[in-house]
């Protein structure tokens, strides 16, 4: 039964990174910053309700390190989900890699995230890292409070879904939006160069954004016995 959350996990950052950072890499000038946004909203709609009965749908280290804080997930499980969602991310970008490469182009984009000169509106690295932890910050207080009361399971996947849309609208021209560690990493394991050397801020940022979240969701809507 544990595999099974873990292989879950693996398929859902795989879909989530192909099809989201997919979008941005092979349509993003047609589609624009509200489709691109509404790809990586609505494969999150399809995929809480695929796989959260399974895994909880996290595809998100930074999820996940908030459900441990949160004493909702184990070590164990943490560590394992993570493992998978990273695995998950790069087999995506490699497959839009091979999608690309089958072109006969050149490949300058996986969606990666990126910030400085040349990319988006050229926000700073300190920026972009506080717009990674106030972006990441929204996100996991919303998942927090949506999937808090059971009652929400029939919503819940909505809601995730449109919020991480929401935030893309913001973040695509700021950062390309992270909010998601493996989501990241994916793309830059396999361009390297400046996607790699920035990865950092999409590291770091997703992280303390989410354990921010965890710690107001606990002192704001937590219910002292």
């Amino acid at each position: 039964m544990q595999f099974k959350k873990y292989v879950a996990e693996f398929i859902g950052t795989f879909v989530l990174v192909l099809f989201g950072c997919g979008s941005a890499a092979t349509a993003g000038g047609e589609l624009g910053y509200l489709g691109i946004a509404m790809a990586f909203g609505l494969s999150i709609v399809a995929l809480a309700y695929a796989i959260g009965p399974i895994s909880g749908c996290h595809v998100n280290p930074a999820v996940s390190l908030a459900m441990l804080v949160s004493r909702k997930l184990s070590v164990k499980d943490f560590i394992a989900y993570v493992v998978a969602q990273v695995a998950g991310a790069v087999a995506g970008s490699a497959l839009l890699y091979a999608i690309i490469d089958s072109t006969g182009k050149a490949i300058t984009s996986l969606g990666q995230n990126g910030f400085g000169e040349g990319y988006g509106i050229g926000i700073t690295a300190p920026m972009a890292v506080v717009v990674e932890i106030v972006l990441t910050f929204v996100f996991v207080y919303t998942i927090l409070g949506v999937t808090s009361e059971s009652g929400n399971g029939r919503v819940a996947g909505l809601v995730i879904g449109l919020t991480l849309a929401f935030v893309h609208i913001l973040g695509i021209g700021l950062t390309g939006t992270s909010v998601n560690p493996a989501r990241s990493f994916g793309p830059a394991f396999l361009l390297g160069g400046e996607a790699w050397s920035e990865l950092w801020v999409f590291v770091t940022a997703p992280f303390l954004g989410a354990l921010l979240a965890a710690a107001a969701y606990r002192l704001l809507n937590v219910r002292k016995a």
